[in-house]
C-alpha cells in the first residue's frame, strides 16, 4: 500500500503559548502529525525545561510592547489553531483573547482557540493554582485509586495532565477542525483537567455506582482491577523486578495456575523455599474469602525465580503474564524501527499508526531543547515582516533571538 507524501495535518499552523506538560504535549501531538507549531515564549525567558518540544519552532515575543502585541496578533490572525494553557483571564489581559479573534469584527473567524486549564473554568476551584495530583483529588478518581491501606496512590501525572488534558485538548482540536470542514467557522474550545479526568475514567467512576458490579463495588484496594484480586497484580521476582498478572477470564486464570505451578519446579528443581504443600483451584478464582491465601502463594512462588524466567514460562500462552520492562527495555521492544544513532532513549514514536499516511517522526533526530527566540526571525519572514520590521521589533525589545541548543 502507498504512502501519502505529506502527514495528515500538513499546512496546520498552530500557535501554542508555553506552558506547562498539558498544553505543550497538545502540541506536540499535532506537530508529530505535520502541523506547524510554534511556541510563544517569553522575551526574557533565559532558556526552557520543556521536553515535549519535538518538531516545534520558538518565538520569543513580549505582547507588553505595543508593537509586541501588535505583531503577535498578526500572528495568530494567520494560524488555525491556539493553545491557551494559562488560568483563565491571563490571555484576556495580554489583549489575544477569544474576544480578539472569534467576536464581532474579529480578525480569525475560523480559529479554533483551545482554552486548556486544570480545575473547571467556572467554580469555587477555578482561580486556584494546581497540578495533576489536586485535579484527579478533585475528579474523584483518586479516592479509587491503588495505594495502602492508609491513602491511595497517584499515577506519576499521567491521567490529568496527559490524558484528561492534553490528550482530550488534541482530540478536541481535531473535532473542531472537522467540523470547521462544513461551517467555515472556528470556535472556542474548553478542556478542564478535572472534567477529563472524569471522562477517561468512565469505567471506574460508572461500575463505582453499581452494587452488582465485580469490579469496583467494594472498598479500595479489594476489587478486581485495583489490586485486591491475586490474579490481577503485579508480583516480585527473585532478582528484585517484576511480572504483570492479569488473568481475569476464568479459561486464562486456570491456564495461569497450571503453568505457574509447572513453573514452580524449573527444571526439575522446586527452586528455594521447598516444597509447597497446598496449590489453589480454579474454582477458587471468585472465592473472596480465599484471596489472600492465593496472594501469598503467588508472592512466595514468584520469588523463588528471576523475573526473565517466569517471562518464559508464560510467553506465548494465554495466561496473561508479561515482565514488567524498564523504560529503556520497552523501547527496544516497541520502536518499530530503533535507531542506534539516537542516544536519548526511550522517545516513544507517535500513536496510532496509519496504513497510508505518516507522521513526521524520525527516530534519527536526537532529542534537544527548545531554547525561547530560537526561531524568531524565522517565524517573522515566514509571517510576512519586512527586514525593517523585524529590526524594529528587535530595537523595541518587542522580540528576541537565540542561537539553538546543543543536542541531548
Amino acid at each position: 500500500m502507498s504512502t501519502s507524501n505529506e502527514p495528515p495535518l500538513h499546512g496546520l499552523r498552530v500557535i501554542e503559548f508555553a506552558g506547562l506538560a498539558p498544553g505543550p504535549y497538545a502540541g506536540l501531538v499535532l506537530s508529530d502529525w505535520g502541523a506547524s507549531v510554534t511556541r510563544i515564549d517569553r522575551v526574557e525567558q533565559p532558556s526552557s525545561s520543556d521536553l515535549l518540544c519535538r518538531g516545534k519552532r520558538s518565538l520569543a515575543i513580549n505582547p507588553k510592547v505595543p508593537s509586541g502585541l501588535d505583531a503577535l496578533r498578526k500572528l495568530i490572525a494567520k494560524a488555525d489553531v491556539l493553545i491557551d494553557p494559562f488560568r483563565p483571564g491571563v490571555m484576556e489581559k495580554l489583549g489575544v483573547g477569544p474576544e480578539q479573534f472569534l467576536g464581532e469584527g474579529g480578525t480569525n473567524q475560523k480559529l479554533i482557540y483551545a482554552r486548556l486549564v486544570g480545575f473547571p473554568r467556572k467554580g469555587p476551584y477555578s482561580a486556584m493554582a494546581g497540578h495533576d495530583i489536586n485535579y484527579v483529588a478533585l475528579s474523584g478518581v483518586l479516592s479509587m485509586l491503588p495505594g495502602t491501606a492508609e491513602k491511595p496512590s497517584f499515577p506519576l501525572n499521567l491521567l490529568a495532565d496527559f490524558a484528561g488534558g492534553g490528550l482530550l485538548c488534541a482530540m478536541g482540536i481535531l473535532l473542531a477542525l472537522i467540523e470547521r470542514a462544513t461551517s467555515a467557522r472556528g470556535q472556542v474550545l474548553d478542556v478542564d483537567m478535572v472534567s477529563g479526568t472524569r471522562y477517561i475514567s468512565l469505567f471506574p467512576l460508572l461500575h463505582s455506582l453499581a452494587p452488582s458490579s465485580p469490579y469496583f463495588h467494594v472498598s479500595r484496594g479489594a476489587n478486581i482491577l485495583d489490586g485486591g484480586a491475586p490474579f490481577y497484580d503485579v508480583y516480585t521476582c527473585a532478582d528484585g523486578r517484576w511480572v504483570s498478572v492479569g488473568c481475569i477470564e476464568p479459561q486464562f486464570f486456570t491456564l495461569f495456575l497450571e503453568k505457574f505451578r509447572e513453573g514452580l519446579w524449573g527444571k526439575g528443581t522446586i527452586g528455594d523455599g521447598g516444597e509447597i504443600a497446598w496449590h489453589p483451584t480454579s474454582d477458587m478464582q471468585m472465592d473472596r474469602a480465599e484471596w489472600p491465601r492465593i496472594k501469598e502463594y503467588l508472592t512466595s512462588g514468584f520469588r523463588r525465580y528471576p523475573r526473565d524466567y517466569w517471562a518464559q514460562v508464560f510467553h506465548g500462552t494465554d495466561a496473561c503474564v508479561v515482565p514488567v520492562l524498564t523504560p529503556s527495555e520497552a523501547a527496544t521492544l516497541c520502536d518499530s524501527n530503533p535507531s542506534s544513532s539516537n542516544p536519548w532513549k526511550p522517545q516513544p514514536q507517535p500513536h496510532p499508526n496509519l496504513s497510508r499516511t505518516r507522521s513526521l517522526y524520525n527516530m534519527d533526530i536526537h532529542a534537544e531543547l527548545l531554547q525561547p527566540g530560537q526561531h524568531t526571525r524565522e517565524v517573522l519572514r515566514e509571517a510576512g515582516f519586512s527586514q525593517e520590521e523585524i529590526t524594529k521589533l528587535v530595537r523595541d525589545g518587542a522580540v528576541s533571538q537565540r542561537s539553538p541548543r546543543a543536542k541531548l
